[in-house]
């Protein structure tokens, strides 16, 4: 038997981009009334679901410095994703969250480094644009995981990236329909 061809599982180190999706829709109130933070870190429960039927649970908790932590459950392509969101920008406009999550997987528990990006920019008096951006990068719990199981890592992003871009998709709009809510008063 030859081998034609055989990328190894370390070609992709930690930290290495595995998925980035990045969706928009419009949020129908001024920029000036839009606080992303505020809005995610004062969202119900409930409120979370709605924006997904992939979304199952919420909180809020704050480090021993006092920076605040989002921690969303949620299951994308059926692997149970516990996310530990740690605010790392934070301004009306932009809200940058980092979690190294725990991924349950058909093959075992992982980690994934995932990074959500949430932005508005105004298009007029009325209106902004919302873009919310999530990109997952490798850790070495990952590689070693995947390691084990003989599976390349590229092979794992690619089937990892239709269900995190479809869930994408899926949760955008209606995130900004939640902030438009939050923005208006009207919660």
């Amino acid at each position: 038997m030859s081998v034609i061809a055989e990328r190894p599982v370390e070609a992709v180190a930690p930290g290495d981009t595995l998925v980035e999706s990045s969706v928009s829709a419009v949020i129908h109130a001024p920029i000036e009334k839009v606080d992303i933070p505020a809005w995610c870190f004062s969202l119900p429960e409930a409120e979370y679901q709605w924006c997904s039927p992939a979304h199952y649970s919420a909180a809020v908790a704050t480090t021993p410095d006092g920076r605040r932590i989002s921690i969303n459950v949620e299951v994308i392509g059926g692997s149970l994703m516990v996310q530990h969101y740690l605010e790392e920008v934070s301004e009306p406009d932009h809200l940058r969250l980092v979690s190294d999550s725990d991924v349950f997987t058909p093959n075992g528990r992982t980690k994934l480094h995932v990074t959500w990006d949430l932005h508005v920019v105004r298009i007029d008096d009325s209106s902004c644009e919302f873009t919310n951006t999530v990109r997952s990068a490798a850790t070495p719990e990952l590689i070693e995981l995947l390691t084990k199981q003989g599976i390349p890592v590229d092979v794992f992003a690619a089937a990892r990236k239709p269900n995190t871009v479809g869930h994408n998709r899926q949760e955008t709009p209606m995130f900004a329909k939640s902030i438009e809510r939050y923005a208006l008063g009207q919660r």
